[in-house]
């Protein structure tokens, strides 16, 4: 089933665009990364998609995936250890409360850009961009089936 299923390709774009945006005010990076279905628990699904894609390599370590198994309604939210050592633990749980809302809604470009942007938010405060803040992750979505 191809990601235009769950995700337009215009919805894609906007999204990808959130990112960007989010990204031009931190060194922090923020990574979507959708899949059909995920089997088992969903924390260590997105621990793999997170060390597949080598998220744990940036910088600073704050790095962000949004990880959502849109079949099996599932998602998580996962960063790396430089962001969480400094936020709380329901700072997360209202990102995913914020996006379960919208994805509930059957919204789901609207549901990822306001978990992007709170996440960029989150992230241009603890990690505000500095002269070398390059783009090190991809910010399209991305998607296995």
């Amino acid at each position: 089933m191809p990601l235009e299923d769950f995700i337009p390709v215009e919805g894609q774009r906007l999204i990808a665009q959130a990112i960007t945006e989010a990204e031009r005010k931190t060194s922090g990076e923020i990574c979507v990364h959708v899949t059909p279905h995920c089997l088992g628990e969903t924390m260590p699904q997105a621990e793999a998609v997170f060390n597949a894609k080598r998220l744990y390599l940036t910088r600073c370590r704050n790095a962000v995936l949004i990880y959502i198994a849109y079949k099996d309604r599932k998602l998580a939210i996962l960063g790396d250890e430089g962001i969480n050592r400094q936020v709380a633990d329901d700072f997360w749980d209202d990102v995913v409360d914020v996006l379960t809302h919208h994805l509930k809604r059957h919204s789901p470009v609207k549901g990822v850009c306001a978990a992007v942007t709170m996440i960029g938010d989150k992230l241009q405060e603890l990690f505000p961009a500095d002269r070398e803040n390059i783009n090190e992750l991809s910010n399209e979505v991305s998607y296995d089936d």
